[in-house]
C-alpha cells in the first residue's frame, strides 16, 4: 500500500534501480528513476518528488552539480550515494546541502532506514511553527529560509540558514561542531566537522558586518556561539 510519499533515485547503474526500488516500495514507497544528471534535474522539476537520492558520479552531470543546482530553488531531502569514501567527498556533500550521505556498497535496507528518518526530520521542521528571530537590523525566518540584514535578503544556502539559526535561537550557547552536524544534519559525521568551519566561514563572508549588537564567536578548541551584547532595540 502506497504511502503517498514518492522518491526519485538517480544513478547510471539500473541494478541499484531495481533493488533501492523493491525495498522502497515494500515500504510503501513510490520510485521513480533518472539514470543521468540531466534527467535527474528534468524528472525533479516536473515530478516533484518528497525525496531525491542521489549518486555523484553520472553521466552528463555529476551528482555535486546536481545538488547545487536543485539547492538554488528547493529544500527538498536529499541523500546522495557515492563508491568514494574520501572525507573530502563527504564534506563537499554536506556543503552543498545534502541531508545524508551514504557510501557504496550499501545495505538497502540500511538506505530505506536513511530515507524514513531523513523525511521524518524534514516532516517535523515543516510541522513546528518557528518564530523570527531579530537582532537589531538582522532577520531570520526558518519558515521560509529567509535571512535579512537592514532589510536586504541574504543568499544563505539551506544549511547555512539551518545552522545561522540554530546558533541564533540559543545566544550564549556553546554548540561543538559535532552537536551542529549531529543536530542540522540529524546523523553524527564523524570525522567530517571542517563542514561546519566551511559553513561558519561562507556565513560570515555573506555578513561581512557583523550586526552592533550581534556577533559569531568562535570557542577555540570547542566550536562556537551566537554572542550578543548592548541594546537589541
Amino acid at each position: 500500500m502506497s504511502n503517498g510519499q514518492l522518491i526519485l533515485i538517480c544513478d547510471d547503474q539500473r541494478i541499484i534501480h531495481e533493488t533501492l526500488g523493491a525495498y522502497l516500495a515494500n515500504e510503501g514507497f513510490e520510485c521513480i528513476s533518472a539514470f543521468d544528471g540531466e534527467q535527474a534535474i528534468k524528472t525533479f522539476e516536473s515530478k516533484k518528488p518528497d525525496l531525491i537520492i542521489l549518486d555523484i558520479m553520472m553521466p552528463k552531470k555529476n551528482g555535486m552539480d546536481v545538488c547545487r543546482e536543485i539547492r538554488q530553488t528547493s529544500h527538498v531531502p536529499i541523500i546522495m550515494l557515492t563508491a568514494k569514501s574520501e572525507e573530502i567527498d563527504r564534506v563537499l556533500g554536506l556543503e552543498l546541502g545534502a541531508d545524508d550521505y551514504i557510501v557504496k556498497p550499501f545495505s538497502a535496507r540500511e538506505v530505506v532506514a536513511r530515507v524514513k528518518a531523513v523525511l521524518r526530520r524534514f516532516s517535523r521542521q515543516e510541522e513546528e511553527p518557528n518564530e523570527i528571530i531579530r537582532y537589531g537590523s538582522l532577520e531570520i525566518n526558518i519558515n521560509n529560509y529567509d535571512v535579512r540584514l537592514d532589510g536586504e535578503r541574504i543568499a544563505l544556502t539551506p544549511k547555512e540558514v539551518e545552522i545561522f539559526q540554530l546558533l541564533a535561537s540559543h545566544p550564549g550557547k556553546v554548540y561543538s561542531r559535532e552537536k551542529i552536524l549531529s543536530l542540522v544534519w540529524g546523523y553524527d559525521y564523524f570525522g567530517d566537522t571542517r563542514a561546519v568551519d566551511t559553513q561558519i566561514k561562507r556565513i560570515r563572508q555573506k555578513l561581512p558586518q557583523e550586526g552592533v549588537n550581534w556577533a559569531i564567536k568562535t570557542v577555540y578548541g570547542v566550536g562556537y556561539r551566537f554572542e550578543v551584547y548592548g541594546d537589541e532595540d
